[in-house]
């Protein structure tokens, strides 16, 4: 058993400093019969892209695959550092323990390289923090290194909404940004769904030993119709007239929706655009003043013209 890890390692590395090598160089190098080379490339095919793409081409991996460094799950890593313990002493041939210290070696030094760049990117990364709170930790480099390694996290969340800390497991599938936030869209154990996590609002997260798999969840048809951040449950269609003198900046605006837009002759430009949640919409248009007319659908508009006229009616009134 030892000898045929040995000589897959062997085989391993002979075809990446050999791309197209063929099985005789393979059972040259290897000192076993051309049929051994055939059983050992079986097994390699189980976790890794060795190919042959026709009598005479050798054999290649595809894609990125390689060797070193190595991308050792955690679960994987134990293992292999078992191994030693596993094996009879007696029948360990010699440059086994060196061959072994070198996979070792590479494997954490490469995990060091790893969580070097995952704080160099929490560091480029600049987050705020809440006015009301002194100090507030940036959790981005183990949420990324969770999302990455596809590893669950237990973290302490503040709900604003209900103003309460919970403890939960969530499996984070993804990080997003939205106006200057970060979110955490992933699956929650304590709510068994998908929920959507402000990054300011963990008080604490733990990346544990527990691994996930997404499944079929898709990104993009999660958030379809989605102006930001908020999913709604209806869906409505927006029609705005946006002034000729901010028409230009509306069409350079980078939207998560998309949206359709029509010049008029006058300059102005006709936005059209459905949506799940109006809320966020809402907010959006606001900033644009009376650069921005919503012309459909009639509610929108009823509800826009009664915020005004409260506004209006808060600045009359006169400043004790």
């Amino acid at each position: 058993m030892t000898d045929k890890v040995i000589r897959i390692f062997k085989m391993i590395n002979a075809i990446q400093s050999t791309p197209g090598i063929m099985a005789k160089d393979l059972a040259f190098r290897c000192d076993v019969h051309i049929r051994t080379v055939y059983r050992d490339l079986e097994i390699i095919s189980h976790f890794a892209p060795v190919a042959n793409e026709g009598r005479g081409t050798g054999y290649r991996f595809l894609g990125k695959f390689f060797l070193y460094p190595l991308d050792f799950s955690e679960q994987e890593a134990l293992a292999f550092s078992l191994l030693p313990s596993v094996l009879t002493p007696d029948k360990i041939p010699p440059g086994f323990h060196t061959a072994y210290d070198k996979v070792m070696g590479t494997h954490l030094k490469e995990k060091s390289r790893q969580n070097g760049i995952l704080e160099n990117i929490a560091d480029i990364i600049q987050m705020g923090k809440p006015a009301y709170r002194k100090e507030s930790r940036n959790f981005l480099q183990p949420i990324i290194g969770a999302i990455l390694e596809q590893r669950r996290i237990r973290a302490v969340y503040h709900s604003q909404l209900r103003n309460t800390l919970t403890e939960r497991e969530i499996d984070p599938y993804y990080l997003i940004p939205r106006d200057q936030r970060f979110y955490l869209i992933g699956y929650c154990q304590l709510k068994q769904a998908i929920r959507t996590f402000r990054i300011s609002r963990f008080q604490q997260v733990e990346v544990m030993p527990v691994t996930f798999d997404k499944g079929n969840f898709n990104i993009k048809k999660y958030l379809k119709n989605t102006w930001s951040i908020d999913r709604g449950n209806k869906n409505i269609t927006f029609k705005v007239r946006f002034h000729p003198s901010v028409a230009r900046y509306i069409k350079e605006e980078e939207l998560f929706v998309h949206p359709r837009m029509s010049d008029e002759q006058d300059g102005s430009l006709l936005f059209e655009v459905t949506l799940n949640n109006e809320k966020e919409f809402m907010k959006w248009i606001l900033q644009y003043g009376s650069h921005a007319e919503i012309l459909e659908p009639a509610s929108a508009r009823t509800g826009l013209k009664l915020q005004l006229e409260q506004w209006m009616s808060i600045y009359q009134r006169k400043n004790k």
